[in-house]
């Protein structure tokens, strides 16, 4: 560590003594003139019919920064509201989705956070620069807060949990990011900390969706894309990363140094990318590697092993190669949007449940995985599991203030059933489950397969409205059907989705 410290601090005083040198041979980014800003306070309409990016909430380069997200809907499978979840409730049919509902739908069309960041010049060219930002719930207030909303749903049957899942934001006070670095307008940007891995800001920028929850599988979901096959690593919580644009290509690269003790998602992680824009086209390829990802879950109702508390997680682990290319093309009003990804699982590098570390380990959010097969899987990918994931998606500008998009997803992983079993014991064992009321409850007996080493896929289709009033303001209207079959649907009670939300953002 420390010789990799000192490489950076021995680079970047490299670079800042060499850059006047070369700033003159090499093209260099301009920052545009700053916009002028004497009005836009002057009332209420002066500041709504300002964007954030015109009218920042500035003083001496460090600017506060924000969305706010609040909107409603009604679904067809509705799983209940969770005050600790990014998105309070799940649009996309989940095995939590049940009867019919109108609800809440918080963060409808991005997640509502506020944020203070900074760009300070010490030298020509040169520039420190941070960002802080936390991610919240609008209704309830509560700090985003995946691991929270699984322990809360920790021994309890499935037809009386609420929304809960696994996720990179598990109450930090930096939950969305929290990082340093130093920026020079030739030699790009090197920042350290809590930040979006690379595969995050392809998703952002090539998702037609722009990564809603409500509209998108693959916002809805980080394990699909922006996590490359795990949610918690959709983000690094002490990394370094380096992008940098030259002409009208870029690269960047970043790397995940320490563990689970240091609140990361796994126990090292790195990830290229490289992107080009040329004649409307744009288009990035990320390739990722994680070593003993994490990936959360409850206890069963009943299932708790003997020394286990109702606030210990289940935890899976898996050494994750993938990769994702996103492209999309711009022409007038016209923008198209499409997407693929790649991922293969297998069993992780390190034996957590067995080895030396006899305590298991702790994870995002405080909670404890214990030590034992019970509690800790390292042989779930004996047989690789594949995950595919692909996308199409075209936004159409019916004038500058109003866009309609249309957008499908789909998601497809293999029969990757465990090492021994044989071909005649896997094909029973994948037999779908029955569709048939249960007696006892009266409730659906649960869909897809019985177990979720099945093969399986998942289809989203959405359309989505937005209106921008003012440049400060969303008004938003769409629906979102999803379906899922196979092992992806194992433990639902439900197979589709048909979810209509609308709802109001406003940035600042």
């Amino acid at each position: 560590m420390k010789n990799f410290w000192s490489i950076v601090l021995g680079s970047a005083t490299v670079l800042a003594v060499i850059g006047g040198a070369w700033s003159t041979d090499l093209p260099t980014k301009k920052d545009p003139p700053p916009p002028s800003t004497a009005s836009c306070f002057a009332s209420l309409y002066d500041y709504m019919s300002a964007s954030a990016a015109d009218c920042p909430l500035s003083y001496m380069g460090i600017t506060i920064y924000g969305q706010i997200d609040v909107g409603g809907g009604w679904s067809a499978h509705a799983s209940r509201f969770s005050p600790y979840y990014n998105n309070g409730v799940l649009s996309v049919v989940s095995k939590t989705s049940q009867g019919p509902a109108f609800q809440w739908v918080p963060n409808g069309l991005s997640q509502s956070n506020v944020g203070i960041r900074g760009k300070e010049e010490f030298a020509p060219g040169w520039a420190f620069v941070f960002d802080g930002n936390i991610s919240f719930d609008p209704y309830s207030l509560q700090i985003s807060n995946g691991p929270k909303s699984l322990v809360a749903n920790n021994d309890t049957p499935l037809i009386g949990q609420n929304t809960n899942s696994d996720s990179s934001r598990a109450g930090q006070w930096d939950n969305t990011r929290g990082y340093v670095g130093i920026s020079n307008n030739t030699f790009g940007t090197l920042t350290a900390g809590r930040q979006q891995a690379l595969s995050g800001d392809l998703v952002t920028a090539y998702d037609p969706m722009g990564g809603s929850y409500a509209f998108s599988l693959i916002g809805f979901s980080s394990s699909l894309a922006s996590g490359l096959g795990d949610t918690e690593t959709a983000r690094y919580n002490t990394s370094v990363k380096y992008q940098i644009t030259y002409n009208n290509l870029r690269a960047a690269a970043e790397w995940q140094f320490g563990g689970y003790s240091q609140g990361n998602g796994s126990d090292g992680a790195y990830q290229f990318d490289l992107g080009a824009d040329y004649a409307g086209f744009s288009v990035d390829a990320v390739y990722s590697y994680a070593k003993d990802a994490v990936s959360l879950s409850t206890y069963s109702f009943g299932a708790l092993p003997a020394g286990a508390s109702a606030d210990d997680l289940k935890a899976t682990l898996a050494d994750i190669n993938a990769g994702i290319v996103g492209v999309k093309y711009a022409n007038g009003a016209y923008k198209l949007f499409g997407g693929y990804e790649y991922a293969r699982y297998q069993n992780p590098t390190d034996s957590y449940a067995t080895n030396a570390v006899a305590n298991g380990f702790t994870t995002l959010g405080g909670y404890t995985a214990l030590p034992g097969a019970a509690n800790i899987s390292i042989t779930s990918y004996t047989n690789n599991k594949i995950l595919q994931v692909a996308w199409l998606g075209a936004t159409y500008s019916i004038r500058p203030d109003l866009d309609l998009t249309g957008a499908y997803y789909h998601a497809e992983q293999n029969n990757f059933y465990p090492g021994g079993l044989t071909a005649k014991a896997a094909a029973a064992a994948c037999l779908p489950n029955s569709t048939k009321p249960s007696a006892a409850t009266g409730f659906q007996q649960l869909q897809g397969t019985a177990n979720t080493y099945c093969a399986g896929h998942e289809d989203v289709e959405s359309a989505l409205l937005d209106w921008r009033p003012f440049k400060r303001l969303d008004v938003y209207g769409g629906v979102m059907f999803s379906q899922v079959a196979g092992g992806l649907a194992s433990g639902f009670f439900h197979t589709t989705n048909i979810a209509p939300t609308a709802g109001l953002r406003l940035t600042f």
